[in-house]
């Protein structure tokens, strides 16, 4: 069988399971689940992909609602990365539901070429993308050992091969004061939220004088309980953001002393704690983009090798791209005033045009893993530039 005819098996498995695959979806965005909370979305991909093959384990790598589904055998070992978190309050505002289906049909219909060429598939179930950094975990469990490729799609503003992601590090901080009065006793009062306040302000301040392309935001997560007393506790989450992890670093250390010195200012006392894991930057493998970008093209969207507008997001996939070759494509299911993470893009999410777009991407990356299982010169290219992007 030749790649083109084995390429129009793939699209045509597609078309016939694009009934499953939306219910599928539209199922999982009825139940939105935050990260580590993803009990019913995990179970009903692992059991799609065990219905059709695949022997699917669950609760690995420490991650009670990570699962890995496979089918195959020998080299190489190309991986479809299924995310499928909510966020709070919003749902799929993200689109995983969309991710992980696209993932779980696209490697469904990628068994033809498995079966042709030869290799494995694995469809790899990462919890908790947003905020809690899944793939970071299973990285450091060996999840990906011995995988060639890592593909997946994520829905969005435009078509793209190639997305852009920055380094990102999560801040917990702190202020321990003095409750007093606030009317009869201010003076016996240190003010938390106030050394809170002055802290952001700076943080406002240093934001002039940072590179572009990065980012410091945060909330305020607690700053009192009554406006009669002064608030002898306050806390927030600071997100710290850098296209590298070198300025990211440097970035860090002038965020820490805007807290500082609020410290020194109110005499308020500075708890912080830097989270363990931190997201990497998206590494691009130009090779492995433009395989991708050729079919989806072929499906008949315009496709930008790399995307148009510079997205100044952060994702555990940067991890994953720093030890293997990683493609994070980007598909369109809104017009770009719909910005991601609102109620707009979660009502897309779940609209015919994102099911039509979860159908081409799972076609697109499907006909990608077919190209790399078919031409090991191909896969070699992705690999030998991987290697030399080090």
């Amino acid at each position: 069988m030749d790649i083109n005819t084995l390429k129009a098996r793939i699209m045509q498995s597609v078309d016939a399971a694009a009934p499953d695959l939306s219910a599928l979806s539209r199922r999982i965005h009825r139940h939105p689940e935050c990260g580590f909370k993803e009990t019913r979305a995990a179970a009903w991909l692992g059991e799609y992909l065990a219905c059709h093959g695949f022997t699917v384990a669950t609760g690995l790598y420490e991650l009670p609602t990570s699962f890995r589904a496979a089918y195959g055998t020998g080299q190489p070992v190309i991986a479809f990365l299924a995310e499928y978190d909510a966020l709070p309050e919003l749902g799929h505002a993200c689109g995983h539901n969309i991710i992980g289906v696209s993932a779980a049909g696209a490697a469904v219909a990628a068994q033809a070429a498995a079966d042709h060429y030869g290799g494995t598939l694995l469809v790899l179930g990462t919890p908790a993308e947003e905020l809690f950094g899944g793939k970071i975990t299973m990285i450091k469990q060996g999840a990906f050992e011995g995988v060639d490729a890592a593909l997946m799609v994520h829905p969005g503003n435009c078509n793209a091969a190639l997305t852009h992601a920055l380094a990102c590090q999560t801040l917990q901080v702190s202020f321990r004061g003095r409750a007093a009065h606030a009317a009869s006793r201010p003076e016996a009062g240190i003010n938390a939220l106030e050394a809170m306040i002055q802290a952001f302000t700076s943080v406002n301040s240093l934001r002039q004088h940072i590179k572009d392309y990065c980012r410091i935001h945060g909330i305020i997560t607690e700053g009192g309980k009554a406006a009669n007393i002064v608030p002898d506790y306050s806390a927030a989450t600071i997100l710290v953001r850098a296209e590298d992890t070198a300025y990211l670093k440097e970035l860090q250390e002038k965020v820490l002393r805007c807290f500082q010195g609020a410290a020194r200012a109110t005499g308020a006392r500075l708890e912080y704690r830097w989270d363990e894991k931190s997201y990497a930057p998206m590494r691009q493998n130009t090779a492995l983009g433009r395989l991708f970008q050729a079919n989806l093209t072929s499906l008949g969207r315009e496709v930008a090798l790399v995307e148009p507008a510079v997205s100044l997001g952060s994702t555990d996939m940067g991890n994953v791209s720093q030890v293997t070759p990683a493609l994070h494509g980007m598909i369109s299911i809104t017009d770009g005033n719909i910005p991601l993470h609102t109620p707009a893009f979660a009502r897309a999410a779940v609209s015919e045009r994102g099911m039509s777009a979860l159908r081409d991407a799972a076609k697109a990356l499907a006909l990608t893993a077919a190209d790399l299982l078919a031409d090991r010169d191909t896969l070699n290219l992705v690999k030998e530039e991987f290697r030399s992007a080090k």
